[in-house]
């Protein structure tokens, strides 16, 4: 029994043990073999009771070897002997099942034959990466093994989440980074196609003067699949310790340690080296996404992070959407004066909230470092074309070294930045990932307006002039997050937005650009505005379908006009130290919106009526008329 690959992990060690071992693999395929030839034979009781007995035999012999019974006491930290045959795929149907379901109830005895073979799994797929199809035969291995029941117990997902460093406790400021490196499933999560995570797969693929657009294109589509195989593996293994009760909780708290200790990577400059890696996050996210899938929005609890149980560390600092934080404590305390104003927190509740926090963590932060990486390489170009234009002028002189110098450096690190963003381009530029994470947006959306009108989907505006403290006191990144996925989307993704979910994305535009009272800060306001000016034609002709909708949207015919003339005269003051060279940018994306709407016949009504009438046409001449001259 051997295995193509030449990585030790996966190569069979030659001991007594493994002589032995073969021995009872092979009289326990065997037994496989005669109820294959001879069916009917092997139906008959006596022959069958026979077989199960020779089965049973054989594992509980297997069980005597990777105990070292028969030979000499193995080390709980020496690797399972059975370990490489997991990884090669040498081992009978059935066998591991058998193995568990007779020393599963042995509890010493299950952990002496099993850790080992969680350990030797956890050490093999740390040596893996995506520049070989090796890393899936780790997971698949770990996937089984969680699979495997008897009536409603797991019983490695009860091994597993009882080991010492299932969620380790924070050692150092680097809490986010140590979960990712310590606990048992940080290894299997950590699988990652980007050039910071992995070198190797940026130097496979992505290396070399024949990488072509069609090549690049294939290579993608080959690791997105890859991709896709080990975060299914991944989904498996923890839906099973979520389904197996005993270790749900568990599941919950390492869920939750992943978002509460990696808080810091939705910061604008964040030192990489404290918290996980992108890899690792969006496979996380990955997981959670299908975990949210067939959330219901009615078992969804609005309360649940103001909840006294609520799992996730959400800051009283963090900037809220309308409230200020004597609000916010003054809410919290009466809220919390009466315990049974809360249900206990449900499962998709909680689900629900990581999966939106985790998106806070993952998606948009790689969305930010995708877009600095393509800043980074446009300069680097420029740099490299001006040393380039201008070498006539610096080749003789005394700078010509130093210029030349210069000059491979920049080439070398753009060799780099390119091959990065290559990688980058699979594993964020994935169009299934990109759904489905507007397709949960959309639901939060829906959350969202929910709380500010119950009669969602039938919503009126303008919007009830006292705002739900609940809705005042979320976090202004659950609105925030969603017009920065929208941004990224429609310059990176614009084939993105044809989701029957844009409905709600373009209600709750109009909504909430309509129901400026509702947001306490501007700049929100104009991040809403800036969706519907990267969304205009003139501006991105893909995504034309979406500009109609919003458009012919039936509030916005009435209210998105004046909500606009509003909003250009109130930006003059922002309160921010900048917002006089802001407002230009603003009111750019309002003129440009006008012009566009002006061309639809709905929206003519709508401007005379503010022509003859309205509270914020003169203002807005008056500061048009000022910007203009």
């Amino acid at each position: 029994m051997s295995c193509d690959s030449a990585s030790d992990r996966f190569t069979i060690e030659a001991c007594k043990e493994t002589e032995m071992l073969n021995y009872l693999i092979e009289r326990f395929d065997s037994v496989g073999m005669e109820e294959r030839k001879a069916p009917k034979m092997c139906s008959q009781p006596n022959v069958s009771q026979l077989l199960s007995n020779i089965r049973s035999q054989c594992i509980s012999h297997v069980a005597l070897v990777l105990q070292g019974a028969l030979t000499q006491p193995r080390s709980p930290l020496q690797q399972s002997l059975l370990v490489p045959y997991m990884l090669c795929r040498n081992l009978p149907y059935g066998f591991i099942q058998e193995l568990v379901r007779i020393t599963h109830q042995e509890e010493e005895v299950f952990k002496q034959i099993f850790i080992p073979i969680l350990r030797g799994l956890a050490l093999a797929v740390k040596e893996c990466s995506f520049d070989s199809d090796n890393f899936k035969f780790p997971l698949m291995a770990l996937a089984e093994l969680c699979e495997i029941k008897f009536g409603k117990t797991h019983p490695v997902c009860n091994l597993a989440t009882s080991l010492p460093l299932w969620c380790p406790k924070p050692l150092s400021p680097g809490c986010g980074r140590e979960i990712q490196r310590l606990s048992y499933l940080g290894a299997f999560f950590g699988l990652s196609v980007f050039a910071e995570d992995d070198i190797k797969v940026g130097d496979k693929y992505f290396s070399g003067p024949a990488i072509t657009m069609e090549n690049t294109r294939v290579v993608s589509q080959s690791l997105q699949h890859y991709l896709e195989s080990a975060r299914g593996d991944l989904f498996k293994v923890l839906h099973n310790i979520l389904l197996n009760g005993e270790t749900r909780e568990l599941a919950l708290n390492y869920m939750a340690a992943l978002v509460n200790y990696n808080v810091k990577k939705a910061q604008m400059q964040t030192d990489d080296k404290l918290v996980s890696t992108d890899g690792f996050m969006l496979n996380f996210l990955w997981v959670l996404q299908q975990l949210s899938m067939k959330i219901k929005l009615d078992t969804v609890d609005p309360y649940y992070i103001f909840h006294p149980r609520c799992r996730l560390g959400v800051s009283l600092e963090e900037t809220r959407l309308k409230a200020t934080m004597e609000e916010l404590k003054s809410w919290m305390a009466e809220l919390h004066e009466d315990p049974s104003k809360f249900s206990e927190p449900k499962f998709p509740t909680e689900c629900f909230f990581l999966t939106l926090h985790t998106h806070h963590l993952s998606i948009l932060p790689c969305c930010r470092r995708y877009i600095r990486r393509l800043r980074a390489i446009r300069e680097l170009n420029r740099t490299v074309e001006e040393l380039k234009n201008s070498e006539s002028q610096w080749k003789d002189s005394p700078l010509a070294s130093r210029h030349r110098e210069m000059l491979k450096r920049c080439k070398t690190q753009l060799k780099k930045l390119v091959r990065a963003k290559a990688c980058a381009d699979v594993g964020l530029l994935d169009e299934n990932l990109l759904r489905r994470s507007l397709q949960f947006y959309s639901t939060v959306i829906q959350l969202i307006l929910r709380m500010v009108d119950p009669a969602y989907p039938n919503i009126t505006l303008p919007l009830n002039p006292e705002i739900p403290k609940s809705f005042a006191a979320l976090p202004e990144f659950y609105v925030e997050d969603v017009a920065e996925f929208l941004l990224f989307v429609v310059q990176y993704s614009p084939q993105v937005l044809y989701e029957p979910c844009v409905q709600d994305v373009v209600t709750f535009l109009v909504v909430f650009i309509c129901s400026q009272h509702y947001i306490r800060n501007p700049y929100l306001i104009a991040k809403l505005v800036e969706v519907l000016f990267v969304t205009n034609p003139a501006v991105q002709p893909r995504t034309q379908r979406f500009s109609e909708m919003m458009e012919n949207h039936p509030l916005s015919i009435k209210h998105l006009v004046p909500a606009l003339m509003k909003f250009y005269t109130d930006v003059e003051h922002t309160g921010a130290t900048s917002e006089f060279y802001d407002k230009f940018t603003i009111r750019y994306h309002i003129s440009t919106i006008f012009k566009s709407l002006w061309q639809n016949i709905a929206h003519h009504g709508t401007f005379m009526e503010e022509f003859n009438s309205g509270k914020q046409f003169v203002r807005y001449i008056n500061m048009l008329i000022n910007d203009t001259t």
